[in-house]
């Protein structure tokens, strides 16, 4: 197939471009105009992908990349960080709402002049569900009640997808990924920060390391088996379905955070600092893989563990 990866080159992307060659699909990858393609394919890899510019707020470079008539389009590129969707709501609606409308508008167009039929695999957010009514796993038809710019940017992207859909006859598959971490991350998530921060302490041997709120649970799975979730959706997926990817099992913070000490040899006492809290904080998010599993066979196969191993192994000191 030929497939469309928007935000090709962000962390996600970064595993799942290689993933995609791999399964011998032709991959176009997009980057924002004037960027330099990512550097992040070996020489074999990068004769299977083609890059191209894309600008989510701009319908006309939407419309360009929607000619190359793509079989499939497996939509990441977002304002995906939380901090910076707070710091202006506004350009979080603009790209993740109005970009998915944009996008799927175009592709819908497409299908209805007969040029083809394509899928769009939508990744969402769990935090669409927002904090829920009681601490429990999510399933796909719980109610929607975001408490976030992201989340609720992301869910107005869910909503642009499923509008195109109907109207245009557009085949959608919504991925709400559940939190994902792995080798590659940004600091800015919390994961690669705790790392950062314990190697900053073990260095200088300070006694303790400052945190955000470590009482949240979260669902956390590793990058790469998230990428496989995706693949096997656009295997075995059926569009017009919501599908969780979760494993079903919760880890408080303070767990994450301890097992990455122990695993630096740290023993600095975590210390919560305002300045890495989050309003509105979600206390408990875990999601039932149940639907996935169902339709695909797919179940996450990296130990948390290992995740963490390749995360603190990947990061420069």
């Amino acid at each position: 197939m030929k497939l469309l990866v928007t935000g090709a080159g962000g962390f996600v992307g970064r595993w799942l471009v290689p993933a995609l060659v791999g399964a011998g699909h032709e991959v176009l990858g997009t980057r924002l105009p004037g960027e330099a393609p990512p550097e992040f394919l070996d020489e074999a890899q990068r004769r299977h992908v083609h890059w191209l510019p894309l600008d989510l707020a701009d319908a006309a470079s939407v419309r360009a990349v929607v000619a190359e008539r793509p079989d499939a389009v497996v939509h990441l590129a977002a304002v995906a960080s939380g901090a910076e969707a707070r710091r202006d709501p506004g350009l979080a609606w603009h790209i993740n709402a109005g970009g998915t409308a944009r996008l799927a508008d175009a592709l819908g167009q497409l299908r209805q002049a007969g040029a083809g039929d394509p899928l769009l695999l939508l990744v969402s957010s769990a935090e669409v569900y927002g904090i829920g009514a009681a601490p429990v796993a999510r399933r796909e038809e719980d109610p929607l009640l975001p408490v976030s710019p992201y989340a609720s940017s992301k869910l107005g992207a869910e909503i642009a997808a499923q509008e195109a859909a109907r109207r245009t006859g557009l085949r959608v598959i919504v991925a709400r990924a559940f939190p994902h971490t792995g080798p590659g991350q940004s600091d800015r998530y919390v994961v690669p920060a705790f790392a950062r921060r314990l190697k900053a302490a073990r260095r200088i041997g300070a006694p303790v390391v400052k945190t955000g709120n470590l009482e949240p649970v979260r669902d956390f799975l590793d990058v790469r088996d998230v990428v496989q979730a995706y693949l096997a959706l656009l295997a075995g997926g059926q569009a017009g379905v919501v599908y969780n990817i979760a494993s079903g099992q919760g880890r408080p913070l303070t767990d994450v955070f301890l097992r990455l000490a122990a695993l630096l040899g740290v023993q600095a006492i975590p210390e919560v600092d305002p300045q890495f809290t989050r309003t509105a904080d979600l206390p408990h998010l875990v999601g039932d893989p149940a639907r996935l599993t169902a339709a695909t066979g797919w179940t996450p196969r990296i130990p948390f563990d290992q995740t963490l191993q390749d995360l603190v192994n990947a990061q420069a000191d």
